[in-house]
């Protein structure tokens, strides 16, 4: 019987590596690196042509590449039926996120209708149902309450509320948010701005969106037992909230039997009116924190199908396609829309292919306006609140986030954390600041303290790790090699700087302001001796009265002496006629540790890892400069290991390289820069591996 061959595993392979040692200036010559810059997108020429038109209008108008090839018999079906379950779906969501923006329900159809033809022509997600979403209505509701509160449109005879007015100033709000909120995003997306929702980590997006589902059910307890409470907005809103339904319930439920119903829906389009313009200058700040926050959940959505049905979604493109939508949206009274997660896992689930889906569910939506509104009137607003608060259970499954964040990763907990509580303390747009300005300061805490450590080589490999981690990791006599998990730049220079000092055990900055002072001692030792001399060769002249001619001869006798004592070895090193304690000059004319009396560093070089490093700022290359600086007057060589290509025109253009500072001081590889010390201070150990044969 044939036995089965056994893997040997990655553990069982080994390579051969053969090469001399390489710096940065010898990896230029052997790797001929290119010294012409990369021409700036900037400064090409524009370039017309039929085809290059073609794919730039495909590119803004994706309908044109995907629609002529659309396979009907393979997917009008499914996007047929697709767009009843998503119509069904977003009817009533429609008439139920309306209240939640603070508007008559039909605007929330008007809202389902109109911008679903705009971002079907410009939108690159097949799968996505955009539309109406219960975070950005509830994000429109506190902004039409705030301009538009039920106080100022009481009656002051009778103090019954003017519905008709109220709703009517709520309307024009709304859809003035709509229009700056699409100004934002097709202004972002022209821009290429389509990365700012990186900004936005996972974490803080669904913290945040649990925050505002919270919000939304809070919101809709009056509507579910019939209230009717003052209504406030700002920061700490919902607990005010909460606070007049509890009155409200204890005073007086069983009394009030009133139930609030949807109301009349007129059987027609609202013909299109330009937004009113002066609420711009008070909503211009919520509108481009709906704009992101409502970018982020569709971009979201799209990707996450995108993947799973192997095509891209544009990010930039996606920006222009809500914009525009929103822009447009808001000449019909709509209010600002975003992907909802509900209906496009009905819109997938169901079948659908393409936004066709979106298409028939608008055009269910229409027939609804036109015909079936009045079967709608006596619809209590109970059964609506009750609606949003069931699709809302997909949202507080996210608080299971907290369990998992605890195991995975703190500080994405802590962003989770403070997203939510700041957004229920603060209100939607406040807490949404707060949100990105803390992800940002915890992202600034990662960068300023990151991972420092000493490195020691595995043995007989050439791999290099932190000796804490690996017990088998030894540091190699003489060398020392510090890392550091992040790039160096202007937030966290002194940190490395600090950090260096503490992880070689060597106070660098004591050391050298001990040698200055020796220095600055020996220098006024030195001169006041010659001022002795000096004083001794004048006193001596004076002394003597002698004719000119004699006073010739004694001053040559003079200086021929002082030749001869120069030639004496005692004299020229400065062991004779000095001080206790004085030095003199070496050769060079600079001043030693030895000369000094001071005790050397321990080793006698140091490499800096730069391998986590991904750019170079000024402070870096000014921090960089002084190590060299200072470990170079204490007798310690510095080298670099592990810069890319990229950090090398940057130090270039920095003018990190001059006299003191060469490419010979960068290698390729910390193995490179180890060998190269070991063979220069002539200190290789007969178990030393220098050139890497494995």
């Amino acid at each position: 019987m044939e036995k089965p061959e056994l893997d040997p595993g990655p553990l069982q392979y080994d390579y051969h590596v053969d090469r001399r040692v390489l710096n940065e200036q010898e990896l230029e010559q052997t790797g001929q690196r290119s010294r012409s810059p990369k021409p700036s997108r900037w400064r090409v020429r524009p370039r017309c042509s039929r085809a290059i038109a073609w794919a730039t209008l495909r590119r803004f108008l994706p309908i044109l590449g995907w629609l002529p090839q659309y396979p009907v018999r393979e997917f009008l079906l499914g996007d047929f039926l697709s767009g009843l379950s998503v119509g069904i779906v977003q009817l009533p969501q429609g008439l139920a996120y309306a209240l939640l923006a603070g508007l008559p329900p039909v605007f929330g159809l008007y809202t389902s209708f109109y911008p679903i033809f705009i971002y079907f022509l410009f939108g690159t997600s097949r799968h996505i149902s955009v539309g109406t979403f219960a975070v950005v209505s509830v994000m429109v509701g506190s902004v039409t309450e705030t301009l538009a509160p039920n106080s100022a449109f009481l009656d002051p005879e009778n103090s019954t509320i003017n519905v008709t007015a109220r709703d009517d100033a709520r309307v024009q709000v709304a859809s003035a948010l709509s229009l700056l909120v699409g100004v934002f995003q097709v202004g972002l997306g022209l821009l290429q701005f389509g990365f700012v929702v990186t900004y936005l980590s996972e974490p803080l997006v669904r913290g945040y969106t649990t925050a505002a589902s919270f919000q939304v059910l809070v919101s809709q307890l009056k509507h579910v037992f019939g209230l009717d409470t003052q209504d406030y907005s700002g920061p700490l809103s919902m607990i005010y909230l909460i606070g007049a339904t509890a009155i409200s319930y204890g005073v007086g439920l069983k009394d009030n039997f009133g139930v609030g119903i949807v109301g009349e829906i007129p059987a027609r389009l609202e013909p299109p009116r330009v937004p009113d313009r002066q609420f711009f200058e008070k909503i211009v700040g919520n509108a481009f924190a709906i704009a992101v926050v409502g970018y982020a959940i569709a971009i979201s959505l799209g990707k996450i199908f995108g993947m799973k049905h192997g095509y891209a979604v544009d990010n930039n493109q996606e920006l222009i396609a809500l914009g525009l939508s929103n822009f447009f949206g808001s000449f019909f009274q709509c209010f600002p829309i975003s992907s909802s997660m509900s209906r496009s896992l009905v819109q997938e689930g169901s079948g659908g292919n393409t936004q066709v889906a979106a298409i028939i569910s608008s055009l269910l939506i229409l027939v609804v306006i036109v015909k079936l509104g009045e079967f709608f009137y006596n619809l209590p607003k109970a059964v609506l609140a009750a609606i949003i608060i069931v699709n809302l259970k997909g949202m507080f499954i996210q608080f299971s986030d907290i369990c998992y964040l605890w195991k995975a990763n703190r500080v994405d907990l802590m962003i989770w954390l403070v997203t939510f509580v700041a957004t229920i303390l603060l209100n939607l747009d406040i807490g949404l600041a707060v949100a990105v300005a803390f992800s940002l300061v915890t992202v600034i805490f990662r960068t300023q303290l990151p991972h420092y450590s000493i490195l020691g080589q595995v043995p007989d490999t050439d791999i290099y790790r932190d000796v804490t981690q690996y017990k088998e990791a030894k540091e190699v006599p003489g060398i020392k090699i510090f890392s550091c998990s992040a790039t160096l730049y202007f937030a966290n220079a002194e940190f490395y700087r600090k950090a260096l000092k503490t992880k070689i055990g060597l106070d660098v900055d004591r050391l050298l302001s001990k040698k200055k002072k020796l220095i600055k001692k020996q220098k006024w030792k030195a001169k006041k001796l010659q001022k002795e001399e000096n004083q001794q060769k004048k006193t001596a002249v004076q002394i003597v009265p002698l004719e000119s001619s004699e006073a010739r001869e004694v001053n040559l006798k003079i200086e021929e002496m002082e030749m001869e004592n120069a030639r004496e070895p005692g004299i020229q090193d400065g062991s004779a006629k000095q001080p206790d304690g004085a030095v003199a000059k070496d050769q060079e004319g600079t001043f030693t540790l030895e000369m000094l009396d001071l005790p050397k560093p321990p080793f006698h070089t140091l490499i800096l890892d730069l391998g986590a490093f991904n750019f170079v700022d000024t402070v870096c290359i000014k921090t960089l400069k002084n190590i060299f600086r200072d470990f170079q007057e204490i007798e310690v060589n510095v080298y670099l290991a592990g810069c890319h290509g990229t950090m090398i025109s940057q130090f270039e253009s920095g003018n990190f390289f001059g006299d003191s500072i060469t490419k010979s001081h960068l290698f390729v590889s910390i193995h490179d820069a180890v060998t190269f010390a070991l063979m220069q201070s002539k200190l290789q150990s007969p178990n030393m591996v220098v050139a890497t044969r494995m």
